[in-house]
């Protein structure tokens, strides 16, 4: 075990990659390194520091449509990033978060995974690979009705929870809307106090700026601040499919409870 731990220390590699390594080589340390770097293994311990900004995002619903599942998988390379190895490793993972649902990065990381464990498979497929792979984050997200959108080919993906049931069709329409708009809050009451006083600030100098009466000011502030609820809070934006329509009135009574946005 002494020498499983060195050779992981040493290259990065598995454990169980480690032992098949070392078994192969009879015990020697060094065999077993080199071993492990004929086979690409070692060479994941070396990627630490690069980016690792390509990937895919996947999203998915349970049956019922009460629970809706996030999950970020990058690689440095598209080319990698579309590696029949990768997606199905993706698709392996995901469906383990939707069935063992972790509580966090770390409980997903050391669950069992086919002969060891996640973080294992992961550091062994990016040795085989020859780039960094990082599972950066998952999210899990419940309601009466969650719905569930992804575009560009897995590169954003989103879900939402609505507070009322039986609302599948709404709730993935407004999940199309938070990958196409990105909004930043739900509505104008969860912008933060100190957030819209530094806006209006900004706002009131530019329109002093342009010589506008003192007496007009707050009244053109009013619009300005309307516009800017339009661009950042979801309910208050066009409905991306008609722009006669804002999302609240889409909701039919309806609230948001909560979306999660995931974007490479």
């Amino acid at each position: 075990m002494e020498n499983v731990k060195k050779l992981r220390e040493q290259t990065g590699a598995g454990m169980v990659d480690c032992k098949k390594a070392l078994d192969e080589a009879g015990g020697d340390l060094e065999k077993a390194v080199e071993i492990l770097r004929k086979k690409g293994i070692a060479k994941a311990a070396k990627r630490g520091d690069r980016d690792a900004c390509q990937g895919i995002i996947k999203v998915a619903l349970n049956p019922e449509a009460t629970k809706g599942y996030l999950l970020e998988l990058n690689a440095e390379t598209d080319f990698v990033a579309r590696n029949d190895n990768f997606q199905t490793f993706a698709e392996k993972v995901f469906s383990l978060i939707q069935t063992k649902e972790p509580s966090g990065l770390e409980a997903l990381l050391a669950l069992p995974f086919e002969d060891s464990t996640v973080k294992e498979s992961l550091d062994h497929l990016s040795g085989v690979i020859g780039e960094k792979l990082v599972i950066k984050r998952f999210a899990i997200l419940a309601g009466a009705t969650v719905g569930a959108y992804s575009h560009a080919g897995g590169s954003i993906g989103a879900v939402v929870a609505l507070d009322q049931p039986n609302l599948a069709e709404v709730a993935r329409e407004v999940a199309m809307q938070i990958v196409a708009s990105n909004p930043s809050f739900i509505s104008p009451e969860e912008v933060p106090a100190e957030e819209l006083e530094k806006e209006k600030d900004v706002y009131r100098e530019q329109l002093k700026r342009e010589g506008k009466p003192e007496e007009m000011v707050e009244k053109i502030l009013m619009g300005k601040m309307n516009k800017y609820f339009e661009e950042i809070c979801l309910v208050k934006q066009e409905y991306i499919k008609d722009d006669k329509k804002k999302i609240e009135q889409i909701l039919n009574g309806a609230k948001i409870e909560k979306f999660i946005r995931f974007s490479l």
